[in-house]
């Protein structure tokens, strides 16, 4: 741990040297570490950047909420938290794995605190397990943060209506992408003994290269990009599951919960081309070139990634030396 100190106290005169099972200490070190991060100048940094963020969106919102490129956005919960709670939580996440796990276990190796802990009687899983907790518990708490002010902005235009059920799937699709994301974040961090190297590739492979990669599968080689994480982070805006009806410009209900991702965009072009006014056969609702992923099949996707990325990471930090 970076700054975290464990706390050893003298044993009285005649009695037995007592060690704490692994989860007591996984427990303490969680704690001790979830504190560090509360207190650190990172977590009012990342509340900073999360408050602009929000505070942009309720402006922009603001300002132009009676333009036509906004109206659609704001005509219903279900598409104004799609759009700017779907939008943006992912990025949000980022940022709090990016802050919170880019030098999580870099940060032993180059600030040299790995040396005192290997001294204690506590296994290097025990402390990436504790680390990791306490970067989630803190990355959940930045989100929360955002979570209340999209919600202000929905309670400010909507009233009673703020709270679709919807809410709760999407709140815990993003805690289970956060669980992926940071899962994935520690991976690289094991795998240097520089900081600055777990939090630059992390930042750049999260919020470019990733992105890229999926655009590529699903662009140019015209393939499902199901191998790929931030393809699924867009089941936490597709939980609201709306789009305007090209024909009859209802609002039509598009939310997938099944295993397998749709290919197309609700409402494109190539339905308005089949449009019954138009003489022709209705289409469905879809045009491409671009994929969406089934509730289920993102949840597969993002528990896979961190089942994996989890047990890498450990195998990288338990072969790592210390030199």
């Amino acid at each position: 741990m970076s700054e975290t100190e464990v706390e050893t106290k003298p044993e009285p005169a005649g009695s037995h040297s007592h060690v704490p099972g692994s989860f007591q200490q996984i427990l303490k070190l969680t704690r001790a570490q979830f504190q560090e991060y509360l207190s650190s100048r990172r977590f009012v940094i990342l509340l900073g950047i999360v408050a602009m963020i929000g505070l942009i969106i309720t402006v922009v919102i603001g300002a132009f909420h009676d333009r036509a490129f906004l109206q659609a956005l704001v005509s219903s919960p279900l598409a104004f938290y799609g759009s700017f709670w779907g939008g943006a939580a992912s990025f949000v996440i980022v940022l709090s794995a990016v802050f919170f796990g880019g030098d999580a276990i870099a940060g032993e190796f180059q600030n040299k605190t790995g040396y005192f802990l290997m001294g204690l009687p506590i296994r290097r899983t025990t402390i990436y397990v504790g680390k990791y907790i306490a970067a989630l518990l803190a990355s959940i708490c930045v989100l929360i943060v955002f979570f209340l002010i999209i919600l202000a902005n929905g309670v400010y235009y909507f009233g009673g209506d703020a709270l679709p059920w919807q809410f709760g799937p999407s709140l815990l699709l993003s805690i289970i992408y956060l669980v992926a994301v940071l899962s994935t974040t520690f991976l690289f961090s094991s795998l240097f003994k520089t900081s600055a190297y777990g939090f630059v590739l992390t930042a750049v492979l999260f919020i470019i290269g990733f992105s890229l990669l999926q655009d590529v599968v699903q662009s140019i080689l015209d393939y499902q990009p199901w191998m790929v994480i931030s393809y699924a982070s867009s089941a936490i805006g597709g939980v609201f599951g709306t789009a305007t009806d090209p024909c009859t410009g209802a609002v039509i209900n598009t939310i997938n919960w099944g295993l397998n991702g749709i290919y197309g965009i609700p409402g494109g072009p190539a339905a308005r081309a089949g449009c019954p006014a138009t003489g022709g056969p209705r289409e469905a609702l879809l045009s491409g070139p671009t994929w969406t992923p089934g509730i289920a099949e993102a949840v597969v996707i993002m528990v896979g990634y961190f089942v994996i990325t989890s047990i890498v990471g450990l195998l990288s930090f338990e072969r790592e030396e210390f030199a």
